[in-house]
Protein backbone atom coordinates (compact mmCIF):
# COMPACT_ATOMS: atom_id res chain seq x y z
CA UNK A 1 0.00 0.00 0.00
CA UNK A 2 0.95 3.37 -0.42
CA UNK A 3 3.44 4.47 2.23
CA UNK A 4 1.62 8.00 2.96
CA UNK A 5 -1.47 5.93 3.72
CA UNK A 6 -0.12 2.49 5.06
CA UNK A 7 -1.03 3.11 9.13
CA UNK A 8 -4.69 3.54 7.68
CA UNK A 9 -6.47 0.48 8.09
CA UNK A 10 -9.42 -0.44 6.21
CA UNK A 11 -11.24 -0.66 9.41
CA UNK A 12 -11.57 3.06 9.67
CA UNK A 13 -13.24 5.41 7.54
CA UNK A 14 -11.88 8.49 6.28
CA UNK A 15 -14.14 11.83 5.98
CA UNK A 16 -14.97 12.59 2.43
CA UNK A 17 -14.71 16.31 1.60
CA UNK A 18 -17.33 18.51 1.31
CA UNK A 19 -16.54 19.14 -2.61
CA UNK A 20 -16.42 15.82 -3.36
CA UNK A 21 -19.84 14.92 -2.10
CA UNK A 22 -21.25 17.68 -4.10
CA UNK A 23 -19.00 16.70 -7.27
CA UNK A 24 -20.98 12.63 -6.33
CA UNK A 25 -24.23 14.71 -6.04
CA UNK A 26 -24.00 16.15 -9.09
CA UNK A 27 -23.06 12.89 -10.98
CA UNK A 28 -25.82 11.69 -9.54
CA UNK A 29 -28.41 14.14 -10.39
CA UNK A 30 -27.09 14.50 -14.31
CA UNK A 31 -26.66 10.77 -14.64
CA UNK A 32 -30.86 10.50 -13.77
CA UNK A 33 -31.90 13.42 -15.98
CA UNK A 34 -30.01 12.74 -18.81
CA UNK A 35 -32.23 9.16 -18.81
CA UNK A 36 -34.70 8.79 -21.93
CA UNK A 37 -37.91 7.75 -20.45
CA UNK A 38 -39.56 4.72 -21.89
CA UNK A 39 -41.85 5.42 -24.22
CA UNK A 40 -40.54 8.72 -25.10
CA UNK A 41 -40.62 9.79 -28.81
CA UNK A 42 -37.01 10.13 -30.47
CA UNK A 43 -35.65 10.43 -33.64
CA UNK A 44 -34.79 8.04 -36.53
CA UNK A 45 -33.43 8.26 -39.65
CA UNK A 46 -32.95 5.46 -42.49
CA UNK A 47 -30.23 3.02 -41.88
CA UNK A 48 -29.15 2.87 -45.40
CA UNK A 49 -29.01 6.75 -45.66
CA UNK A 50 -27.36 6.65 -42.44
CA UNK A 51 -24.58 4.32 -43.92
CA UNK A 52 -23.64 6.47 -46.50
CA UNK A 53 -23.83 9.41 -44.23
CA UNK A 54 -21.44 8.00 -42.29
CA UNK A 55 -19.23 6.60 -44.71
CA UNK A 56 -18.52 10.31 -46.03
CA UNK A 57 -18.45 11.96 -42.61
CA UNK A 58 -15.81 9.81 -42.25
CA UNK A 59 -13.66 10.93 -45.27
CA UNK A 60 -14.61 14.35 -43.94
CA UNK A 61 -12.64 13.52 -40.31
CA UNK A 62 -9.76 13.05 -42.41
CA UNK A 63 -9.61 15.87 -44.36
CA UNK A 64 -10.45 18.15 -41.31
CA UNK A 65 -8.75 16.66 -38.87
CA UNK A 66 -9.61 17.75 -35.42
CA UNK A 67 -9.00 15.91 -32.32
CA UNK A 68 -11.82 12.77 -31.35
CA UNK A 69 -13.53 15.03 -28.71
CA UNK A 70 -14.05 18.18 -31.30
CA UNK A 71 -15.55 16.18 -34.20
CA UNK A 72 -18.98 16.63 -33.02
CA UNK A 73 -18.41 20.10 -32.86
CA UNK A 74 -17.14 20.08 -36.03
CA UNK A 75 -19.56 18.80 -37.69
CA UNK A 76 -22.29 20.59 -36.12
CA UNK A 77 -20.89 23.98 -37.04
CA UNK A 78 -19.89 22.97 -40.65
CA UNK A 79 -23.44 21.49 -41.83
CA UNK A 80 -24.88 24.44 -39.17
CA UNK A 81 -23.13 27.32 -41.64
CA UNK A 82 -24.58 24.86 -44.59
CA UNK A 83 -27.84 25.07 -43.41
CA UNK A 84 -27.83 29.29 -42.75
CA UNK A 85 -26.23 29.51 -46.21
CA UNK A 86 -29.22 27.47 -48.15
CA UNK A 87 -31.33 29.93 -45.97
CA UNK A 88 -29.58 32.95 -45.65
CA UNK A 89 -32.69 35.53 -45.00
CA UNK A 90 -32.68 34.37 -41.77
CA UNK A 91 -30.28 36.76 -40.69
CA UNK A 92 -32.40 39.53 -42.94
CA UNK A 93 -35.77 39.36 -41.65
CA UNK A 94 -38.09 37.66 -38.78
CA UNK A 95 -38.46 34.69 -40.49
CA UNK A 96 -38.24 31.01 -38.55
CA UNK A 97 -37.40 29.19 -40.74
CA UNK A 98 -36.93 25.45 -39.44
CA UNK A 99 -32.91 24.63 -39.18
CA UNK A 100 -32.67 22.56 -36.28
CA UNK A 101 -34.83 19.64 -37.64
CA UNK A 102 -32.57 19.04 -40.68
CA UNK A 103 -29.89 19.91 -39.08
CA UNK A 104 -30.06 16.68 -35.99
CA UNK A 105 -31.06 14.63 -38.63
CA UNK A 106 -28.03 15.04 -40.81
CA UNK A 107 -25.49 14.58 -37.36
CA UNK A 108 -27.58 11.50 -37.08
CA UNK A 109 -27.62 10.31 -40.72
CA UNK A 110 -23.29 11.26 -40.42
CA UNK A 111 -23.10 8.75 -36.83
CA UNK A 112 -22.36 11.40 -34.60
CA UNK A 113 -25.59 10.55 -32.57
CA UNK A 114 -27.13 7.81 -32.49
CA UNK A 115 -30.31 5.91 -34.29
CA UNK A 116 -33.66 6.21 -32.17
CA UNK A 117 -32.15 7.60 -28.94
CA UNK A 118 -32.40 11.66 -29.06
CA UNK A 119 -35.78 12.49 -27.74
CA UNK A 120 -38.13 14.60 -30.29
CA UNK A 121 -37.97 17.12 -28.02
CA UNK A 122 -34.54 18.36 -28.51
CA UNK A 123 -35.52 19.66 -31.77
CA UNK A 124 -37.63 22.30 -30.06
CA UNK A 125 -34.43 23.48 -27.79
CA UNK A 126 -31.80 23.18 -30.65
CA UNK A 127 -34.13 25.33 -32.52
CA UNK A 128 -34.56 27.98 -29.71
CA UNK A 129 -30.85 28.26 -29.57
CA UNK A 130 -30.47 28.63 -33.44
CA UNK A 131 -32.67 31.55 -33.40
CA UNK A 132 -30.58 33.26 -30.75
CA UNK A 133 -27.62 33.62 -32.01
CA UNK A 134 -29.32 34.20 -35.39
CA UNK A 135 -30.87 37.54 -32.93
CA UNK A 136 -27.43 37.73 -32.00
CA UNK A 137 -26.37 38.53 -35.74
CA UNK A 138 -29.26 40.47 -36.83
CA UNK A 139 -28.93 42.80 -33.79
CA UNK A 140 -25.23 43.46 -33.26
CA UNK A 141 -24.03 46.33 -34.60
CA UNK A 142 -22.10 45.55 -37.73
CA UNK A 143 -18.02 45.57 -37.37
CA UNK A 144 -16.41 48.39 -39.34
CA UNK A 145 -14.31 46.43 -42.14
CA UNK A 146 -15.28 43.03 -44.31
CA UNK A 147 -12.63 40.61 -42.07
CA UNK A 148 -14.13 41.57 -38.44
CA UNK A 149 -17.73 41.23 -39.38
CA UNK A 150 -16.42 37.83 -41.18
CA UNK A 151 -14.48 36.96 -37.74
CA UNK A 152 -17.35 37.50 -36.08
CA UNK A 153 -20.29 35.59 -37.77
CA UNK A 154 -18.03 32.58 -37.56
CA UNK A 155 -17.37 33.18 -33.89
CA UNK A 156 -21.01 33.44 -32.87
CA UNK A 157 -21.66 30.17 -35.48
CA UNK A 158 -18.56 28.41 -33.51
CA UNK A 159 -20.33 29.41 -30.27
CA UNK A 160 -24.06 28.22 -31.32
CA UNK A 161 -22.33 24.51 -32.46
CA UNK A 162 -21.00 24.68 -29.23
CA UNK A 163 -24.39 25.08 -27.18
CA UNK A 164 -26.32 22.91 -29.96
CA UNK A 165 -23.71 19.85 -29.01
CA UNK A 166 -24.32 20.47 -25.34
CA UNK A 167 -27.86 19.98 -25.80
CA UNK A 168 -27.68 17.11 -27.70
CA UNK A 169 -24.56 15.67 -25.80
CA UNK A 170 -24.72 14.21 -21.84
CA UNK A 171 -22.40 17.31 -20.71
CA UNK A 172 -22.92 16.81 -16.99
CA UNK A 173 -19.60 14.92 -16.62
CA UNK A 174 -17.41 17.51 -17.78
CA UNK A 175 -19.31 20.79 -16.74
CA UNK A 176 -19.22 19.24 -13.06
CA UNK A 177 -15.54 18.17 -13.24
CA UNK A 178 -14.35 21.26 -14.19
CA UNK A 179 -16.51 23.44 -11.87
CA UNK A 180 -15.07 20.82 -9.09
CA UNK A 181 -11.68 21.20 -10.23
CA UNK A 182 -11.58 25.01 -10.31
CA UNK A 183 -13.51 25.51 -6.63
CA UNK A 184 -10.95 23.22 -5.57
CA UNK A 185 -7.53 25.05 -6.49
CA UNK A 186 -8.79 28.79 -7.28
CA UNK A 187 -7.84 29.68 -3.72
CA UNK A 188 -4.75 28.04 -3.81
CA UNK A 189 -2.94 29.14 -6.81
CA UNK A 190 -0.51 31.68 -5.74
CA UNK A 191 1.53 33.87 -8.43
CA UNK A 192 5.33 34.63 -7.44
CA UNK A 193 7.10 37.96 -7.37
CA UNK A 194 8.15 37.23 -11.32
CA UNK A 195 4.43 36.51 -12.29
CA UNK A 196 3.26 39.70 -10.77
CA UNK A 197 5.47 42.07 -12.36
CA UNK A 198 5.08 40.18 -15.75
CA UNK A 199 1.56 40.98 -15.64
CA UNK A 200 -0.23 43.07 -12.84
CA UNK A 201 -3.47 40.34 -12.59
CA UNK A 202 -7.31 41.69 -10.41
CA UNK A 203 -8.57 38.36 -8.38
CA UNK A 204 -11.35 37.99 -11.16
CA UNK A 205 -8.92 37.95 -13.85
CA UNK A 206 -6.93 35.66 -11.67
CA UNK A 207 -10.07 33.39 -11.65
CA UNK A 208 -11.26 33.48 -15.33
CA UNK A 209 -7.64 32.57 -16.15
CA UNK A 210 -7.91 29.30 -14.02
CA UNK A 211 -11.14 28.76 -15.35
CA UNK A 212 -9.50 28.65 -18.83
CA UNK A 213 -6.67 26.73 -17.83
CA UNK A 214 -8.87 24.29 -15.87
CA UNK A 215 -10.90 23.45 -19.08
CA UNK A 216 -7.67 23.06 -21.33
CA UNK A 217 -5.99 20.82 -19.29
CA UNK A 218 -8.90 18.42 -18.05
CA UNK A 219 -10.48 17.73 -21.51
CA UNK A 220 -8.22 19.88 -23.87
CA UNK A 221 -11.32 22.12 -25.22
CA UNK A 222 -10.77 24.26 -28.23
CA UNK A 223 -11.22 27.72 -28.23
CA UNK A 224 -14.89 28.09 -28.85
CA UNK A 225 -15.97 25.81 -26.08
CA UNK A 226 -13.99 27.92 -23.72
CA UNK A 227 -15.59 30.97 -25.52
CA UNK A 228 -19.06 29.14 -24.94
CA UNK A 229 -18.18 29.23 -21.20
CA UNK A 230 -16.70 32.18 -20.56
CA UNK A 231 -19.89 33.80 -21.95
CA UNK A 232 -22.29 31.77 -19.63
CA UNK A 233 -19.78 32.33 -16.99
CA UNK A 234 -20.38 36.01 -17.76
CA UNK A 235 -23.93 35.74 -18.11
CA UNK A 236 -25.22 32.77 -16.16
CA UNK A 237 -28.87 32.45 -16.92
CA UNK A 238 -27.61 32.51 -21.10
CA UNK A 239 -29.07 29.27 -22.00
CA UNK A 240 -32.51 30.62 -21.06
CA UNK A 241 -32.20 34.23 -21.65
CA UNK A 242 -35.54 36.46 -22.25
CA UNK A 243 -35.39 38.65 -25.61
CA UNK A 244 -34.64 41.90 -23.85
CA UNK A 245 -31.66 40.91 -21.98
CA UNK A 246 -30.57 39.46 -25.33
CA UNK A 247 -30.91 42.96 -27.10
CA UNK A 248 -28.78 44.62 -24.61
CA UNK A 249 -25.97 41.90 -24.61
CA UNK A 250 -26.18 42.16 -28.34
CA UNK A 251 -25.47 45.68 -28.74
CA UNK A 252 -22.01 45.10 -27.13
CA UNK A 253 -21.41 41.77 -28.37
CA UNK A 254 -18.64 42.74 -30.43
CA UNK A 255 -17.03 44.23 -26.84
CA UNK A 256 -17.89 40.59 -25.45
CA UNK A 257 -16.04 38.84 -28.41
CA UNK A 258 -12.89 41.43 -27.79
CA UNK A 259 -12.82 40.34 -23.78
CA UNK A 260 -12.84 36.95 -24.55
CA UNK A 261 -10.30 36.56 -27.24
CA UNK A 262 -7.87 38.38 -24.86
CA UNK A 263 -8.61 36.37 -22.29
CA UNK A 264 -7.90 33.36 -24.65
CA UNK A 265 -4.51 34.85 -25.27
CA UNK A 266 -3.38 36.17 -21.74
CA UNK A 267 0.04 37.01 -20.92
CA UNK A 268 0.14 34.33 -17.95
CA UNK A 269 -2.13 32.03 -19.42
CA UNK A 270 0.25 28.80 -20.21
CA UNK A 271 1.80 29.04 -16.67
CA UNK A 272 -2.24 28.89 -15.61
CA UNK A 273 -2.00 25.94 -17.89
CA UNK A 274 0.94 24.44 -16.77
CA UNK A 275 0.25 24.23 -12.98
CA UNK A 276 -3.35 22.73 -14.51
CA UNK A 277 -2.05 20.23 -16.55
CA UNK A 278 0.43 19.08 -13.76
CA UNK A 279 -1.98 18.33 -11.16
CA UNK A 280 -5.58 17.11 -13.37
CA UNK A 281 -4.93 13.41 -13.10
CA UNK A 282 -6.42 13.17 -10.07
CA UNK A 283 -9.00 14.71 -11.06
CA UNK A 284 -10.04 12.75 -14.38
CA UNK A 285 -9.56 9.60 -12.44
CA UNK A 286 -11.75 10.67 -9.65
CA UNK A 287 -14.03 11.01 -12.30
CA UNK A 288 -13.55 7.72 -13.66
CA UNK A 289 -14.58 6.49 -9.96
CA UNK A 290 -17.55 7.98 -9.58
CA UNK A 291 -18.99 7.46 -13.06
CA UNK A 292 -18.49 3.48 -12.74
CA UNK A 293 -20.11 3.38 -9.74
CA UNK A 294 -21.86 6.21 -8.60
CA UNK A 295 -24.80 5.09 -6.37
CA UNK A 296 -22.58 3.22 -3.85
CA UNK A 297 -19.54 5.58 -4.23
CA UNK A 298 -19.10 6.82 -0.71
CA UNK A 299 -18.30 3.51 0.69
CA UNK A 300 -15.72 3.25 -1.59
CA UNK A 301 -14.26 6.51 -1.14
CA UNK A 302 -14.36 6.06 2.43
CA UNK A 303 -12.36 3.20 2.70
CA UNK A 304 -8.46 3.85 2.09
CA UNK A 305 -7.77 0.32 0.87
CA UNK A 306 -10.62 0.10 -2.05
CA UNK A 307 -9.92 3.62 -3.01
CA UNK A 308 -6.20 3.27 -3.59
CA UNK A 309 -7.53 0.44 -5.69
CA UNK A 310 -9.79 2.31 -7.52
CA UNK A 311 -7.46 4.81 -8.25
CA UNK A 312 -4.90 2.05 -9.55
CA UNK A 313 -8.19 0.63 -12.12
CA UNK A 314 -8.84 3.93 -13.45
CA UNK A 315 -5.18 4.84 -13.84
CA UNK A 316 -4.28 1.39 -15.90
CA UNK A 317 -7.52 2.07 -17.93
CA UNK A 318 -6.66 5.69 -18.85
CA UNK A 319 -3.38 4.43 -20.10
CA UNK A 320 -4.44 2.27 -22.50
CA UNK A 321 -7.05 4.91 -23.19
CA UNK A 322 -4.29 7.45 -23.72
CA UNK A 323 -2.20 5.00 -26.03
CA UNK A 324 -5.41 4.24 -28.39
CA UNK A 325 -5.90 7.94 -28.39
CA UNK A 326 -2.62 9.03 -29.40
CA UNK A 327 -2.27 6.36 -32.46
CA UNK A 328 -5.31 7.16 -33.43
CA UNK A 329 -4.24 11.10 -33.58
CA UNK A 330 -1.20 10.34 -35.39
CA UNK A 331 -2.81 8.05 -37.95
CA UNK A 332 -5.69 11.02 -38.75
CA UNK A 333 -2.87 13.47 -38.83
CA UNK A 334 0.06 11.97 -41.39
CA UNK A 335 -3.15 10.79 -43.17
CA UNK A 336 -4.85 14.36 -43.55
CA UNK A 337 -1.59 16.06 -44.43
CA UNK A 338 -0.71 12.92 -46.56
CA UNK A 339 -3.89 13.74 -48.76
CA UNK A 340 -3.04 17.35 -48.95
CA UNK A 341 0.60 16.75 -50.01
CA UNK A 342 -0.35 14.85 -53.05
CA UNK A 343 -3.28 17.28 -53.63
CA UNK A 344 -1.08 20.32 -53.61
CA UNK A 345 1.53 17.82 -56.09
CA UNK A 346 -1.42 16.87 -58.43
CA UNK A 347 -2.40 20.14 -58.41
CA UNK A 348 0.60 22.83 -58.39
CA UNK A 349 3.97 20.96 -57.88
CA UNK A 350 4.30 18.51 -60.64
CA UNK A 351 2.42 20.83 -63.42
CA UNK A 352 4.98 23.17 -62.43
CA UNK A 353 7.85 20.99 -62.39
CA UNK A 354 6.99 19.91 -65.95
CA UNK A 355 6.33 22.90 -66.92
CA UNK A 356 9.69 24.27 -65.90
CA UNK A 357 11.24 20.66 -66.97
CA UNK A 358 12.28 19.99 -63.27
CA UNK A 359 10.54 16.89 -62.61
CA UNK A 360 12.05 14.65 -59.91
CA UNK A 361 10.37 11.90 -59.43
CA UNK A 362 12.73 10.94 -56.28
CA UNK A 363 12.05 14.42 -54.46
CA UNK A 364 8.32 13.86 -55.20
CA UNK A 365 8.42 10.34 -53.41
CA UNK A 366 10.44 11.51 -50.79
CA UNK A 367 8.13 14.53 -50.26
CA UNK A 368 5.22 12.29 -49.79
CA UNK A 369 7.08 9.89 -47.78
CA UNK A 370 9.30 11.96 -45.34
CA UNK A 371 6.53 13.31 -43.49
CA UNK A 372 4.79 10.36 -42.18
CA UNK A 373 8.12 8.95 -41.52
CA UNK A 374 8.75 11.65 -38.86
CA UNK A 375 5.05 10.83 -37.76
CA UNK A 376 5.79 7.68 -37.25
CA UNK A 377 9.29 8.51 -35.62
CA UNK A 378 7.80 10.77 -33.06
CA UNK A 379 5.01 8.70 -31.71
CA UNK A 380 6.92 5.52 -31.60
CA UNK A 381 9.33 7.27 -29.41
CA UNK A 382 6.48 8.38 -26.71
CA UNK A 383 7.25 6.85 -23.55
CA UNK A 384 4.39 6.06 -20.73
CA UNK A 385 4.58 7.69 -17.30
CA UNK A 386 6.46 5.25 -15.03
CA UNK A 387 5.43 3.66 -11.52
CA UNK A 388 7.14 6.26 -9.74
CA UNK A 389 4.10 8.74 -11.11
CA UNK A 390 1.35 6.01 -10.53
CA UNK A 391 2.42 6.54 -6.93
CA UNK A 392 2.43 10.20 -6.86
CA UNK A 393 -0.87 9.97 -8.84
CA UNK A 394 -2.24 7.96 -5.83
CA UNK A 395 -1.05 10.03 -3.50
CA UNK A 396 -2.44 13.13 -5.09
CA UNK A 397 -5.79 11.74 -5.75
CA UNK A 398 -6.28 10.77 -2.14
CA UNK A 399 -6.16 14.32 -1.46
CA UNK A 400 -8.30 15.86 -2.87
CA UNK A 401 -11.17 13.24 -1.97
CA UNK A 402 -10.39 13.30 1.46
CA UNK A 403 -11.48 15.99 4.12
CA UNK A 404 -8.40 17.75 5.29
CA UNK A 405 -7.04 20.87 7.00
CA UNK A 406 -3.89 21.82 5.20
CA UNK A 407 -4.43 22.43 2.08
CA UNK A 408 -1.08 22.44 -0.89
CA UNK A 409 -0.48 25.37 -3.11
CA UNK A 410 0.00 26.10 -6.49
CA UNK A 411 2.49 28.58 -7.33
CA UNK A 412 2.61 30.48 -10.62
CA UNK A 413 6.02 30.94 -11.72
CA UNK A 414 8.11 32.76 -14.21
CA UNK A 415 11.72 32.12 -15.73
CA UNK A 416 11.48 35.93 -17.25
CA UNK A 417 14.21 38.22 -15.65
CA UNK A 418 15.14 41.42 -16.50
CA UNK A 419 17.84 41.41 -19.20
CA UNK A 420 19.49 44.47 -20.60
CA UNK A 421 19.58 45.15 -24.52
CA UNK A 422 22.61 43.48 -25.45
CA UNK A 423 21.77 40.28 -23.56
CA UNK A 424 18.09 40.02 -25.19
CA UNK A 425 19.71 41.32 -28.60
CA UNK A 426 22.60 38.16 -28.21
CA UNK A 427 19.56 35.48 -27.51
CA UNK A 428 17.25 36.83 -29.78
CA UNK A 429 20.11 36.27 -32.21
CA UNK A 430 20.71 32.71 -31.01
CA UNK A 431 17.13 31.68 -31.63
CA UNK A 432 17.34 33.09 -35.47
CA UNK A 433 20.07 31.65 -35.81
CA UNK A 434 19.02 28.25 -34.78
CA UNK A 435 16.21 28.30 -37.21
CA UNK A 436 18.36 29.52 -39.93
CA UNK A 437 20.58 26.77 -39.30
CA UNK A 438 17.95 24.18 -39.32
CA UNK A 439 16.25 25.32 -42.72
CA UNK A 440 19.62 26.02 -43.76
CA UNK A 441 20.53 21.80 -43.57
CA UNK A 442 17.53 21.02 -44.94
CA UNK A 443 17.65 22.85 -47.62
CA UNK A 444 21.48 21.92 -48.29
CA UNK A 445 20.45 18.15 -48.35
CA UNK A 446 17.30 18.75 -50.66
CA UNK A 447 19.33 21.04 -53.19
CA UNK A 448 21.94 18.25 -53.06
CA UNK A 449 18.89 15.68 -54.48
CA UNK A 450 17.75 17.76 -56.94
CA UNK A 451 15.00 18.96 -55.70
CA UNK A 452 13.28 22.17 -56.97
CA UNK A 453 12.84 25.64 -54.90
CA UNK A 454 9.08 24.83 -55.24
CA UNK A 455 9.52 21.06 -53.73
CA UNK A 456 12.10 22.84 -51.57
CA UNK A 457 9.47 25.14 -49.95
CA UNK A 458 6.53 22.49 -49.90
CA UNK A 459 8.72 19.83 -48.27
CA UNK A 460 9.63 22.22 -45.67
CA UNK A 461 6.40 23.49 -44.69
CA UNK A 462 4.69 19.83 -44.50
CA UNK A 463 7.93 19.05 -42.80
CA UNK A 464 7.03 22.15 -40.32
CA UNK A 465 3.51 20.78 -40.02
CA UNK A 466 4.05 17.12 -38.77
CA UNK A 467 6.45 18.05 -36.44
CA UNK A 468 4.04 20.71 -34.85
CA UNK A 469 1.51 18.00 -34.68
CA UNK A 470 3.56 14.94 -33.95
CA UNK A 471 5.11 17.37 -30.81
CA UNK A 472 1.00 18.24 -29.91
CA UNK A 473 0.63 14.85 -29.55
CA UNK A 474 3.99 13.87 -27.67
CA UNK A 475 2.59 16.41 -24.95
CA UNK A 476 -0.86 14.42 -24.77
CA UNK A 477 0.98 11.91 -23.98
CA UNK A 478 2.28 13.90 -20.44
CA UNK A 479 -1.62 14.01 -19.67
CA UNK A 480 -1.19 11.68 -16.69
CA UNK A 481 1.94 12.42 -15.49
CA UNK A 482 2.70 14.66 -12.61
CA UNK A 483 6.48 13.98 -11.88
CA UNK A 484 8.49 16.89 -14.05
CA UNK A 485 10.73 14.88 -16.05
CA UNK A 486 14.34 15.57 -16.35
CA UNK A 487 16.05 17.05 -19.58
CA UNK A 488 19.37 15.63 -20.30
CA UNK A 489 22.00 17.97 -22.62
CA UNK A 490 20.72 15.78 -25.85
CA UNK A 491 17.31 16.91 -24.68
CA UNK A 492 18.42 20.75 -24.61
CA UNK A 493 20.83 20.32 -28.41
CA UNK A 494 17.77 19.09 -29.77
CA UNK A 495 15.77 21.48 -28.70
CA UNK A 496 17.84 24.42 -29.95
CA UNK A 497 17.21 23.32 -33.58
CA UNK A 498 13.86 21.85 -33.18
CA UNK A 499 11.91 24.31 -31.65
CA UNK A 500 12.16 27.21 -34.30
CA UNK A 501 10.91 24.57 -36.95
CA UNK A 502 7.87 23.42 -34.48
CA UNK A 503 7.37 27.58 -34.14
CA UNK A 504 7.09 27.74 -37.75
CA UNK A 505 4.35 24.39 -38.08
CA UNK A 506 2.41 25.99 -35.23
CA UNK A 507 2.16 28.97 -37.43
CA UNK A 508 1.44 27.08 -40.75
CA UNK A 509 -1.12 25.24 -39.21
CA UNK A 510 -2.95 28.29 -37.40
CA UNK A 511 -3.10 29.73 -41.08
CA UNK A 512 -4.04 25.94 -42.89
CA UNK A 513 -6.84 25.96 -40.54
CA UNK A 514 -8.33 29.28 -41.52
CA UNK A 515 -7.09 28.48 -44.75
CA UNK A 516 -8.15 25.18 -45.56
CA UNK A 517 -8.73 25.03 -49.16
CA UNK A 518 -9.37 21.59 -49.29
CA UNK A 519 -11.61 21.74 -47.40
CA UNK A 520 -13.49 25.04 -49.02
CA UNK A 521 -13.39 22.48 -51.96
CA UNK A 522 -15.56 19.74 -49.96
CA UNK A 523 -18.13 22.35 -48.99
CA UNK A 524 -18.49 23.85 -52.34
CA UNK A 525 -18.40 21.02 -54.48
CA UNK A 526 -18.89 17.73 -52.35
CA UNK A 527 -20.87 18.47 -49.08
CA UNK A 528 -24.19 20.39 -50.13
CA UNK A 529 -25.00 17.99 -53.29
CA UNK A 530 -23.92 15.03 -50.92
CA UNK A 531 -26.40 16.34 -48.22
CA UNK A 532 -29.52 16.56 -50.81
CA UNK A 533 -28.42 12.98 -52.42
CA UNK A 534 -28.13 11.22 -48.94
CA UNK A 535 -32.05 13.01 -48.49
CA UNK A 536 -32.92 11.59 -51.69
CA UNK A 537 -32.04 8.36 -50.83
CA UNK A 538 -33.85 8.50 -47.33
CA UNK A 539 -37.10 10.14 -48.83
CA UNK A 540 -36.82 7.71 -51.81
CA UNK A 541 -36.91 4.90 -49.28
CA UNK A 542 -39.64 6.28 -47.16
CA UNK A 543 -41.24 5.90 -50.81
CA UNK A 544 -41.04 2.71 -51.35
CA UNK A 545 -41.70 1.62 -48.08
CA UNK A 546 -44.61 3.39 -48.54
CA UNK A 547 -45.82 1.69 -51.70
CA UNK A 548 -44.96 -1.33 -50.34
CA UNK A 549 -47.07 -0.97 -47.27
CA UNK A 550 -50.00 -0.33 -50.34
CA UNK A 551 -49.94 -3.84 -51.72
CA UNK A 552 -52.45 -6.00 -50.56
Amino acid sequence: MLFGFRFLNFVFMVQISQETKKLILRYQIGEKSSRVADGTPTIHVDEVASKVAAFYEKIRGVIDWREEHLLKKSAIERILKRRIMAGADLLKTDAKESIAQPLVLDLIRGGHYPNDRIPEIKIGEVQAAIEKYIFVLRNTPQAENGERALNFYNWILSIASCEIEQILSSYYKEKALIDFMFDSIKDRVVLNQGAITTKAIKEDEKNIQIYIAVQRALFKLDASVISYHLLKYKYPNWRNINQGELMEISKNMLQTQDKIQRDLVHPLADKFYNVCEKYDTPYLLLGDIISEDGQNIEEKLSNPEALEESIRDAYKKRVLTLKSRLSRAAIYATISIFITKVILALAIEIPIDRYLHSFNGTALALNILVPPALMFFLVSTIKVPGKENLERVVLETMKIVQETDRKDTYEIKTFKVRRNFLLSSIIDFAYLVSFVVSIGVIVWVLDHLNFSALSIIIFIAFISLISFAGTRIRQRSKELQIIEEREGVLGFISDFFAIPIVEFGKWLSGKWQKYNFVSVLFDILVDMPFAIFVEFIEQWRYFLKERKESIH
